[in-house]
């Protein structure tokens, strides 16, 4: 019997640490609340008119996450980071002890290559922080697709932490370290060439793209970048800023197209810390709102917020990870129905009392 119990307890502890992820609790994302389900899949994309800006020794490539409203909810679950990609994510976030596994296990609520809905829709474009892999936005993307958009979520080459191409390379943030208002121009001119390839009549997502409902949203670097963007490509009709600083000014000439600022009340007030906003406010002359979060963080606008929380890593008194997303989805999706589909959205109008955090500023 001895032997047995000792037998017993060796084989336990050998299992143990085989799998030291599944020994923790699975992180995961809140399911998006639209009523369709969600199809994902990935594009490899080569724009061949220009080197990339940052490792000039080929062309700009970048990898891109479609999400779009399924027909049905087949195929596996989407992967949320290779094991590579996770473990660059946490080593540059300053949390290289939480094993990378724990990400890489992640599955999302999308499932890859299911056939998607016909017929077609607005498509909102979606930009990540500096050195934030892009499905970082996956929590957000996943709703609008649920509620029947279709997102581009694009990966800007050599701006993250470990980004996984389908022949096995890894690239690094080579651009980390370098002056940000760089981004903003090159970020313009990924999102022209991602629209250029989707609404190309060869493309089969042009079969899926309304062509005059183009909308985009970043966070942080990605929501600076956000303006460029609509400056030099008219085809964006709609533009969201989620808690990012506008360093390189709007032009004077303005855009008078619509725009959403969502940010972190201790940030972004018209008397706080941030002065970029303010300063910026007035040449955007179409419909616009100033919106802030009260105890948002940084990242309770993306997953990190969420997963930071499940993590326990979440600063104290900051925002709980799923009421940051459940209020970016709320608001941002509003905001597209409303400028790119004309729907209804008193949301969008002032203070409610279901969402006591959010204070307006227009």
């Amino acid at each position: 019997m001895r032997r047995l119990l000792v037998t017993a307890v060796a084989l336990a502890a050998m299992v143990s640490l085989a799998s030291p992820a599944s020994a923790a609790p699975r992180l995961t994302l809140p399911p998006p609340t639209g009523s369709h389900p969600v199809g994902s899949t990935d594009l490899h994309l080569t724009d061949r008119s220009r080197q990339d800006p940052w490792v000039p020794t080929g062309p700009r490539e970048l990898m891109v996450s479609m999400f779009y409203p399924a027909l049905l909810p087949v195929g596996p679950k989407r992967p949320y980071l290779t094991l590579a990609e996770a473990k660059a994510f946490l080593t540059e976030s300053g949390v290289p002890d939480i094993d990378p596994a724990r990400l890489a296990e992640i599955r999302t609520s999308a499932r890859v290559d299911a056939p998607p809905l016909p017929g077609k829709r607005a498509l909102v474009v979606l930009s990540p922080g500096f050195g934030k892999p892009r499905t970082t936005l996956t929590g957000l993307a996943e709703e609008l697709a649920s509620k029947g958009f279709v997102v581009a979520l694009i990966g800007h080459n050599y701006e993250s932490h470990g980004t996984a191409f389908p022949d096995g390379r890894v690239t690094e943030c080579a651009a980390c370290g370098s002056d940000s208002t760089l981004l903003p121009p090159i970020r313009a001119l990924d999102v022209s060439f991602v629209l250029d390839t989707l609404t190309r009549p060869s493309s089969k997502w042009s079969w899926l793209i309304d062509r005059t409902k183009i909308g985009m949203a970043g966070h942080s670097i990605g929501g600076y970048s956000t303006p460029t963007a609509m400056v030099a490509d008219q085809r964006i009709r709609a533009g969201a800023d989620m808690d990012g600083r506008l360093w390189s000014p709007i032009p004077e000439s303005g855009i008078d197209r619509p725009f959403l600022l969502l940010g972190r009340e201790s940030e972004y007030t018209p008397t706080g810390p941030d002065t970029t906003w303010a300063a910026n406010w007035p040449n955007l002359t179409g419909w616009k709102r100033w919106i802030s979060v009260a105890a948002a963080g940084h990242a309770s606008f993306t997953d990190v917020g969420v997963l930071g929380e499940q993590l326990g890593i979440t600063p104290p008194g900051t925002l709980g990870g799923e009421r940051g997303m459940a209020l970016t989805r709320a608001y941002v999706a509003a905001f597209f129905d409303k400028h790119l589909r004309g729907g209804s959205q008193p949301v969008l109008d002032g203070p409610v009392a279901g969402n006591p955090e959010i204070k307006f500023w227009n």
